[in-house]
């Protein structure tokens, strides 16, 4: 569901002095897609609410949201056909790899949201614990299959030291049935199914073990170039939608009910699972070490023969800062 929010102009000099330059008409919005890599969720709620608050409008945008696949946005925004996207960090290491000149200007996803899920009657409570066990995984590509990497190899374990498969989006049921003894999923996703069946878990985090780049904000270096200003207030807009976020959990998800469609009280667990992982001292900041470690496990993977060039380029903090 699409919400459109107009921001009107404050009519007195007096206050508009006061207040600082004032908001763009209606007719004056830059119209922007905003691809977003999955399906309208609570846990959208920063962007909702930098929408339904006018923090987008305020800086000259009207936002859509655009749920279709992480891929779609990249390549549209590496051709510079849309301005920006909701990106995982190992996605943009690899576009860049195939010289798509995509920098990722603001992380949203402070802590890598990927996770290993397990009944806790099969004992799994260490990454160690992984060794010779079953595991399901949507696929052998994308977020989950990086992460479940990265778990590995900052465990000094090898993918030949787990019976691994494919699953499908089948995590829960999977899990469930006991057709694997562990799945791998998003951290603010099948953990919170799964308790709300009353199913007693045990949960690894890749985060706890490794530092990797999550989901956050991309551009292309033309629109830098070109237009740094848009940049700027794109960015600012979703810092104050996080921002009120995380200060106040329960009016967000409110407001993200204007968003998503028939969301039920129940998915506030959501929510609530992702403040965690958004929080940071400076919000919107990213790590050149945890560049260098995705890079190194994209590596390891086999997706990269070696460094690519000029890794420094694929990230910018000067829009957030």
């Amino acid at each position: 569901m699409i919400k459109r929010f107009v921001i009107f102009i404050l009519g007195a000099a007096v206050l508009l002095a006061a207040c600082g330059p004032a908001a763009p008409a209606e007719d004056e919005l830059m119209s922007i897609r905003l691809p977003m890599g999955f399906i309208p969720d609570p846990q959208y709620a920063p962007y909702y609410v930098a929408v339904e608050k006018g923090y987008f409008a305020e800086e000259g945008f009207e936002v859509e949201f655009d749920y279709s696949f992480e891929t779609d946005g990249m390549a549209l925004v590496g051709a510079n056909e849309l301005p920006f996207a909701i990106v995982s960090g190992e996605q943009v290491v690899l576009a860049r790899a195939q010289g798509l000149p995509v920098v990722y200007v603001l992380e949203w996803f402070q802590k890598y949201p990927i996770a290993v899920v397990s009944k806790a009657d099969a004992n799994i409570e260490t990454p160690a614990d992984l060794n010779g066990r079953s595991v399901g995984l949507p696929g052998f590509f994308g977020a989950t299959y990086v992460g479940y990497a990265g778990l590995l190899s900052s465990n000094d374990l090898v993918q030949e030291d787990v019976n691994a498969s494919e699953i499908g989006f089948t995590q829960v049921e999977s899990l469930l049935t006991d057709q694997v003894e562990a799945v791998v999923g998003y951290g603010n996703n099948e953990p919170v199914q799964l308790a709300a069946q009353g199913e007693d878990i045990n949960i690894l985090y890749v985060a706890d073990f490794i530092d990797m780049v999550a989901n956050g904000i991309i551009t292309n270096e033309e629109t830098i170039a070109e237009n740094p200003e848009m940049v700027e207030g794109f960015t600012r807009a979703i810092l104050r939608g996080l921002e009120d976020t995380l200060n106040d959990p329960d009016e967000a998800f409110e407001i993200s009910k204007n968003f998503v469609e028939g969301l039920e009280d129940s998915r506030m667990a959501v929510l609530e699972a992702s403040l965690d992982m958004w929080r940071a001292d400076d919000l919107g900041i990213t790590d050149a070490d945890s560049w260098v470690q995705t890079e190194q496990i994209l590596i390891g993977m086999g997706f990269l023969d070696g460094p690519i060039d000029n890794l420094e380029d694929a990230y910018t903090n000067e829009f957030v800062e």
